[in-house]
């Protein structure tokens, strides 16, 4: 069994792939791209390596985060993290919310720290351009490096990964990310002062869970992409709300090909959902509580069609956060109406049985052994408590049954090495 503390966070199945060990000790840790697995950091084997591990632990939002520190009100807080106010709307270029997943409003914000000064840079990830499979983490500083992570990517990415970057740096670097990205983020924020001057503002995505590679290649097979063919494109979502998914590939003799659209429904509940790494199903956050602003699918009012006008649900954690949208509003970058408080639990109904059903898996590890994160003031037990009679005992039960079906009491092994 290893000793260092980011090799056990792995082992026992509690990371998230966010890559922030690896941007602050890139000497040391290195992501590799698991295809079970998924982005998961490995340590150099050296008395270095386990020092810089050490360290990295204490920004790694893994194991566990404390709600304590976050500013919680009353009980649509306790429930979703801190809702200043919440918006629906879409970006005010029609091309961006054409692109955007829902409305484009996560790439009109960050477009708007690049023009109103708040920021040089805007951290995020996109396609990498030679394996349009993979996500890479990058910095952006204009509009066209931006869109290229318009859209959903729904694959394993670590966009922490620029913490390093950041930190060493003297820029003003906005930061996106899926919720689980941003609690690290947040985590490191609070133990290095010099990465907080520089990060002006965090925007956090809506998750449901980060599929692996072996779910990508399933959906490229049913997509009908050939195995030999160099896949040049594939969107997940956009052109659109929710938008198809699609893949463009080129043959040996340079012809290229467009797929058939297949809906998001058919994509993500037929063939990526399932594949969903374990940390993502004990996940109490899929919603950024730890950000600025948090961006999702405003579900309670759902898309006409597979391609209709985008709409975005924009929630402000912060007062810092609330001001950004409030100005993004004003200067016409963002069209947006407010909405009530509560509107998440009604955009997002299955996310408030999923956070419920969390207290019951974890609980369900902790019996057989096995290390659950730890959560600190976040109160899932009163959203367990909310779940019907046969929700409850699926949570404990099911749990039971997919550890041992799936073995997952055994230590995470990553495959290959650091690339």
């Amino acid at each position: 069994m290893t000793t260092d503390p980011i090799s056990k966070i792995v082992a026992c199945n509690l990371c998230t792939g966010c890559g922030g060990c690896a941007g602050a000790f890139p000497d040391f840790i290195t992501m590799v791209e698991d295809p079970e697995q998924g982005r998961r950091p490995v340590v150099e084997a050296s008395v270095e390596g386990r020092r810089a591990a050490i360290k990295a632990a204490d920004y790694c939002a893994g194991g566990g985060t404390d709600w304590a520190s976050l500013s919680l009100q009353d009980e649509i807080d306790e429930a979703w993290g801190p809702v200043l106010a919440t918006w629906e709307g879409w970006a005010g270029d029609a091309d961006v919310r054409h692109r955007g997943s829902s409305g484009g409003a996560v790439t009109a914000l960050s477009q708007f720290a690049l023009v109103s000064g708040v920021a040089s840079g805007v951290a995020h990830v996109a396609a990498k351009a030679d394996d349009p499979r993979l996500n890479q983490a990058v910095i952006s500083r204009d509009a066209v490096g931006l869109m290229r992570g318009a859209g959903s990517r729904y694959a394993q990415a670590s966009p922490a990964e620029t913490m390093g970057e950041i930190a060493q740096g003297n820029e003003q670097i906005a930061f996106v990310g899926k919720p689980c990205d941003v609690a690290s983020v947040a985590k490191s924020m609070q133990m290095d002062p010099q990465l907080a001057a520089n990060i002006p503002l965090t925007i956090a995505i809506f998750c449901a869970g980060a599929p692996n590679l072996v779910a990508t290649q399933s959906l490229l097979d049913h997509l009908g992409v050939p195995k030999d063919a160099r896949l040049t494109d594939l969107r997940y979502r956009g052109q659109g709300w929710p938008g198809l998914m699609q893949a463009e590939w080129e043959n040996s003799d340079g012809f290229r090909s467009l797929s058939q659209g297949i809906s998001y429904a058919e994509g993500w509940g037929s063939i990526l959902q399932s594949s969903r790494r374990w940390r993502c199903r004990v996940c109490a956050d899929h919603t950024g509580a730890f950000a600025d602003i948090s961006v999702g699918d405003p579900w309670h009012a759902p898309p006409n069609g597979d391609v209709d006008a985008g709409r975005s649900l924009i929630v402000a954690r912060t007062a810092r956060g609330r001001a950004f949208v409030e100005a993004a509003i004003a200067a016409g970058v963002l069209v947006a109406e407010a909405r009530p408080r509560d509107v998440i639990a009604r955009a997002q109904p299955n996310l408030s049985a999923t956070h419920g059903a969390v207290w019951g898996r974890r609980l369900a590890m902790r019996a057989l052994g096995m290390t659950a994160p730890a959560d600190r003031g976040q109160q899932i037990f009163k959203l367990w408590l909310k779940l019907s009679v046969k929700q409850k005992g699926q949570s404990i039960l099911g749990t039971w049954k997919r550890v041992l079906r799936e073995k997952l009491w055994r230590p995470v092994v990553i495959a290959g090495r650091g690339q």
